[in-house]
């Protein structure tokens, strides 16, 4: 029997987040980048810059995924606590970082390593770090817990840094078809057979709405891209009995 993949969980830590002023740009991005790597993100929740949630959340999550992802809140404003609540949900000091700090002091002009630049360069003791391209500031690793920024340009280079060093599983191949003018309900029953006979793919709908007509896109991603070319197949045919022509791939965004 194959090796289960890896799982991964994504904390978007930020008030602005929830109150709707940023756009968060980072879930797509790390759920490509995961499943390329064969670890499906299989949790992504969004939390408040309030330490009690942070280190309720983490400590939920952290046993239950094989890794942990966050981002947000590692900057040097008041409101950026991801880090010292990443010390209090292990339970360890947080202090200046022996690497981080020498380095991040050395960019620096003289008295222009202040005490909220020093902020980035204070985490957990034992964190590991998370290098970037972008910023002289890192993220870090604590266990199966990974700290990333935010600014998804900084988070996508720690990204690009860190995914040499992940261990995944198979690549999470996918597969889709998409129709013009089907309606789901017409096809939920089919469709639910479908994913009875291929019960390790997750075999999705995905209603659509653009200018060249409406229609749903039918969409199978698992390990097993055989699997997946097979269950497409099936849907295919489930969608031609219906008078219907299908087109492969998803539908364009415009």
């Amino acid at each position: 029997m194959p090796k289960a993949n890896p799982t991964a969980c994504l904390l978007v830590i930020g008030n602005e987040v929830l109150s709707g002023r940023t756009r968060d740009a980072n879930i797509q991005f790390l759920a490509t980048g995961l499943g390329n790597l064969g670890i499906p993100l299989r949790e992504v929740r969004v939390i408040p810059d309030v330490p009690e949630t942070i280190i309720a959340t983490v400590n939920e999550v952290r046993p239950k995924f094989t890794y942990v992802f966050t981002t947000g809140g590692i900057g040097p404003t008041h409101d950026d606590i991801t880090s010292e609540c990443i010390a209090a949900a292990f339970g360890v000091p947080w202090e200046h970082h022996p690497v981080a700090w020498p380095r991040m002091q050395a960019s620096y002009k003289p008295g222009e390593f202040n005490a909220a630049r020093q902020r980035m360069a204070t985490m957990p003791r034992g964190a590991a770090l998370i290098e970037n391209s972008i910023s002289v500031a890192p993220g870090f690793q604590m266990e199966n817990v990974y700290v990333m920024a935010g600014v998804p340009r900084i988070m996508q280079s720690m990204f690009e840094w860190l995914a040499p060093r992940l261990e995944g599983g198979a690549k999470i191949e996918m597969r889709a078809v998409h129709v013009l003018g089907l309606p789901e309900g017409i096809i939920a029953e089919g469709l639910g057979e479908v994913q009875k006979r291929y019960p390790e793919l997750d075999l999705g709908s995905y209603p659509f709405y653009r200018a060249s007509g409406n229609g749903v896109a039918l969409v199978a991603k698992g390990p097993d891209g055989e699997q997946a070319e097979k269950a497409i197949a099936e849907v295919t045919e489930l969608i031609i009995g219906f008078g219907k022509v299908p087109v492969p791939g998803e539908p364009p965004e415009v």
